[in-house]
């Protein structure tokens, strides 16, 4: 079986440097600072529960991006271990786009940029997770 780290590497990369550059320009706005412009940010983004919301997947997103790293690392040096690491990321990073597009919907709120980050997250971890179970059964 083709090694499926390989194929999804930059998927991984891709996510979870993202994932810690948004964190990284959510933190300045919190307290005030305006590094993008307003209408970057998504509906209601300054309403005390939605914002509260939003940072309910602070700990979430900084574990998978973590376990995804490592997963690719691990991998890079050989290490078996980048398996389990790679499982318990893709899990966490489709839980973070199905429960986002969830809440958008219950909201009946499309926007086509938040749906689709939040569909990526939700979508492309379907495709390797199997082969993730597959390939540590054999």
């Amino acid at each position: 079986m083709r090694d499926v780290m390989n194929r999804m590497k930059p998927l991984i990369v891709v996510t979870d440097v993202g994932f810690i550059v948004y964190w990284a320009v959510s933190l300045p706005i919190l307290f005030g600072v305006d590094v993008i412009p307003a209408s970057w940010l998504f509906k209601d983004y300054n309403d005390p529960i939605v914002n509260a919301w939003n940072w309910s997947f602070f700990p979430l997103d900084m574990m998978l991006s973590t376990c995804g790293l490592l997963a690719v690392r691990r991998h890079s040096r050989g290490d078996p271990s980048w398996r389990p690491l790679a499982a318990f990321s893709l899990a966490l990073t489709f839980c973070a786009g199905f429960m986002a597009v969830s809440f958008w919907a219950i909201r009946f709120d499309f926007d086509p940029s938040w749906w689709g980050a939040n569909l990526f997250l939700a979508i492309w971890p379907c495709f390797f997770l199997p082969r993730l179970a597959q390939s540590s059964a054999a």
